[in-house]
C-alpha cells in the first residue's frame, strides 16, 4: 500500500517554493510528482526585510506567512492534479515555513528559531494534515535546532560500510557526512554561506536574481585578500555541532567586509563570493569527512557549474555529483526531507540527530493541525 506524504520547502534563497508528492511505502522513497512555484516578487523582497528588525514586523509577518501558505496551497493543488492523487490518500503535509530569524542558544541559553507559517491556514485550504514548526523542539532541548536533513539524507544516500558526503547548497550551504556504521555514524551541520550572498551581489549589481550557471563568476578573478578577510569570519573556525543563516551572513556583514576592498571589480567580488562558498565547504568535508569518496550536491548550488568545478578543484580525490546522479534531482531533496519529516512527526517517531544538532537527545519533532 502507499504511504503518501507532501513536502514543501522555501529555503533561505527566497527564489520559490519546491513541493513533492513522495511514497515511503516499505521504507523506500519513490517521489510521485515534483512542482516548483516562484516566490512573487513583493513577497519575496518582504520575507527578506523580515531577516532583520523593522516597523510593525510582527503585522508583517503574519500577512507574509499568510501570502506564503497560498502558494503552498497552490502548489499542494498542483501535486495533486499532476499525480491524479485524491487529498484522501495523502497522510500529511510536512510544511517547512520560511526561516526568518535563526537564533540557537543566544540571549537566554536556549534562544528560538523563526519560520514564518500558518499551518491552521494550510489545513483549511487544502483539506489535508499538516505537520509543522520542526526546528524549536530541538531548540527547546538545547539543539541548534538545524540542521535537520541528515537523518533523511542517511535513510536515502547512506551506505553502509562506506562514508559517503551529502552537500545541500541552497542560500546557507549545510553538511552530512554519513560514516560506514550508519545509524549511530552521522555529522552534520551548516557550512557557512552557499549561494545567498552570490545572489545578492548578482542582483546588485546585474539585476539578475543569480548567477546562471556561475558564468559571471567564471570571467572574474578571486582576490585572495578578500578571501582571507571573508573566511576570518569566525563562524567558520567554530566545531560542530553549529549552525547559521541569513542572521550572519547577509548584505551588511558582506559591506562590512569590503569596506577595505572599494577597488576591486565586481565581477571578481562574485569570483572570490563563489570560492569562499567552495572552500568553506571543501574545509568542512576534510574537517569531517576526509574518509569520503562520493560528495552528492543538492539545491540550487548543484546548477551553478562554476561552482561544482570549484568544489571538485580543491576535492581532488573525491567524486563531486549532482545528487540527479544517486536518484534524487538536486530540487527534490529538501522538498522529500520534510515530506519524510511529516511521517516521522504522525508516527511518533524521532526527526533529529543528537549528534548534528547538539540537543539533549532524540526529539519527535513538529506539531500536527488536523485536516
Amino acid at each position: 500500500m502507499s504511504e503518501l506524504y507532501l513536502g514543501l520547502m522555501s529555503g533561505t534563497s527566497l527564489d520559490g517554493v519546491d513541493g513533492v508528492l513522495a511514497d515511503f511505502a516499505n521504507d523506500s522513497l519513490i517521489v510521485v510528482a515534483h512542482v516548483s512555484a516562484p516566490l512573487p516578487p513583493g513577497l519575496a523582497q518582504e520575507l527578506l526585510a523580515l531577516n532583520t528588525p523593522g516597523v510593525n514586523e510582527l503585522h508583517r509577518g503574519a500577512l507574509a506567512a499568510n501570502a506564503l501558505v497560498r502558494i503552498y496551497a497552490n502548489v499542494v493543488a498542483q501535486l495533486l492534479e499532476r499525480s491524479g492523487v485524491d487529498k484522501t490518500a495523502v497522510i500529511a503535509i510536512g510544511a517547512h515555513g520560511q526561516t526568518v530569524r535563526h537564533q540557537p542558544q543566544c540571549f537566554d541559553g536556549t534562544g528560538y528559531t523563526l519560520q514564518l507559517n500558518n499551518p491552521a491556514l494550510l489545513a483549511e485550504l487544502t483539506g489535508i494534515t499538516v505537520a509543522a514548526d520542526f526546528r524549536s523542539r530541538d531548540v527547546a532541548a538545547g539543539g541548534q535546532g538545524a540542521p535537520l536533513v541528515p537523518a533523511f539524507h542517511q535513510s536515502v544516500f547512506g551506505k553502509p560500510g562506506e562514508t559517503v558526503a551529502t552537500l545541500n547548497i541552497g542560500g546557507i550551504s549545510n553538511l552530512t557526512v554519513l560514516g560506514p556504521a550508519m545509524a549511530d555514524d552521522v555529522i552534520g551541520f551548516d557550512c557557512g554561506p552557499g549561494n545567498a550572498l552570490m545572489d545578492a551581489w548578482c542582483q546588485h549589481h546585474l539585476g539578475l536574481d543569480f548567477d546562471a550557471d556561475g558564468a559571471w563568476a567564471a570571467a572574474g578573478h578571486v582576490s585572495p585578500d578578500l578571501l582571507s578577510a571573508l573566511l576570518a569570519e569566525p563562524y567558520f573556525a567554530l566545531p560542530a555541532p553549529k549552525s547559521t543563516g541569513r542572521d550572519l551572513f547577509n548584505p551588511d556583514w558582506l559591506a562590512a567586509k569590503l569596506d577595505h576592498f572599494h577597488a576591486l571589480a565586481p565581477v571578481d567580488v562574485q569570483a572570490t563570493l563563489t570560492e569562499l562558498t567552495a572552500s568553506s565547504c571543501a574545509s568542512s568535508l576534510s574537517r569531517y569527512g576526509a574518509s569520503s569518496k562520493i560528495l552528492i550536491v543538492c539545491g540550487g548550488g548543484a546548477f551553478n557549474g562554476e561552482l561544482m568545478r570549484r568544489l571538485q578543484a580543491h576535492l581532488p580525490g573525491i567524486q563531486v555529483d549532482s545528487s540527479d546522479a544517486h536518484g534524487l534531482p538536486p530540487l527534490q531533496v529538501e522538498a522529500a526531507a520534510f515530506a519524510w519529516l511529516a511521517g516521522q512527526a504522525v508516527s511518533r517517531k524521532t526527526g533529529n540527530l543528537k549528534k548534528v544538532t547538539g540537543a539533549r537527545g532524540a526529539r519527535i519533532l513538529g506539531a500536527i493541525y488536523p485536516a
